[in-house]
């Protein structure tokens, strides 16, 4: 690692708020990326007449089990049960015996029902477990927010660099043409969509791709603005280096810092975007487990208060994980700081 990249590194250590939020927000998406493993209404592990089963990531029929019918084997039947105890096998359940769209039949009052040992956050109006759609829509929501930051800011920072570094005419109109595109209702145009293209994870991201990739472009334009008239930028140009070559080499780098800085908190408005897509009914497909939509289930059961809190705990413990992360990352690569501490020491 490079002195600079050191210096960098102990700056964000530095920022205590924003090190240990980066190392909480990790756990938590590390535990939601194998949320079958943790949430789930199929037994992680099985054992049968000596033989051993993968529920989670395999599907079983009742026959392979002893059953009479071909379809897929219901491990919270007891008749399945009995057969698997009968040839001395067992069954590894996870942490929460229910996936997101379980639906308890066993409850003993008509749901939404309290947290309770069952439930630990209590079941939704369909008597869902919220834990298990919490988990599974904090992945969701995280993996969105992601690749929803990762095509924006490669499309913003594509369009900033060639807007910077040519200037003139070609500056001039993409400016105009991007403040034309964000000023189109963006809420209207979705609405309209959605009734032309069925929602779907991957619809939705493209959709919202098209309208927020313009939130790099107005800093790496900036930055590319003021290094293109650099002694070396000018020096790489007289011995003919090509342009695609200037700006990937010696300008770019220049907007890298802007870039990264800027990213964790775009991933907190697209995580916020996606949530309020859901909680209007214009986001993913009805039954997907989702933070907007058990908000909006929270808005719609006022008499069960556990719902509306617990997306709105989850939520502001998420973006606040990002924001001091984005502090954080903003303070690593001050370059301010960076020498100010490098000559202290």
């Amino acid at each position: 690692m490079s002195p600079l990249n050191q210096r960098r590194l102990d700056n964000f250590k530095r920022n205590k708020r924003g090190y240990w939020s980066f190392w909480i927000f990790a756990v938590l998406f590390v535990v939601s990326i194998g949320a079958e493993l943790v949430a789930n209404d199929k037994p992680v592990l099985a054992q049968y007449d000596g033989r051993w089963y993968f529920p989670v990531f395999k599907a079983y029929t009742e026959t392979e089990f002893g059953g009479e019918f071909e379809s897929e084997a219901d491990y919270t039947d007891p008749y399945i049960q009995e057969l698997i105890e009968e040839k001395n096998g067992r069954m590894f359940w996870p942490i929460v015996p229910f996936s997101y769209d379980t639906i308890d039949f066993e409850l003993d009052s008509p749901p939404p029902t309290r947290p309770s040992r069952r439930h630990w956050l209590g079941t939704d109006d369909q008597g869902r477990d919220i834990l298990a759609r919490v988990i599974y829509g904090f992945r969701i929501s995280v993996l969105f927010g992601l690749l929803l930051t990762l095509f924006s800011s490669v499309i913003g920072v594509a369009a900033g660099a060639v807007q910077g570094y040519f200037g003139g005419m070609l500056d001039l109109l993409a400016q105009r043409f991007i403040e034309i595109w964000q000023g189109l209702p963006v809420l209207y145009l979705l609405i309209i969509m959605a009734s032309v293209i069925k929602p779907s994870f991957f619809s939705l991201l493209f959709l919202m791709t098209l309208f927020s990739w313009t939130a790099l472009v107005g800093v790496v334009r900036a930055e590319f603005l003021r290094a293109r008239n650099f002694e070396y930028v000018r020096a790489a140009r007289a011995l003919g280096v090509g342009d695609a070559t200037i700006i990937l080499r010696h300008t770019l780098p220049n907007a890298t810092v802007a870039t990264v800085t800027f990213m964790p908190f775009i991933l907190s408005g697209s995580v916020t975007t996606l949530t309020a897509l859901d909680f209007l009914g214009l986001g993913l497909p009805p039954g997907s487990p989702s933070l907007g939509e058990l908000l909006k289930q929270g808005r719609e059961n006022l008499h069960a208060p556990w719902l509306g809190l617990t997306a709105f705990f989850v939520l502001a413990i998420l973006l606040s994980l990002l924001v001091f992360v984005g502090e954080a990352v903003r303070d690593a690569l001050d370059p301010r700081k960076i020498f100010s501490k490098a000559d202290a020491s």
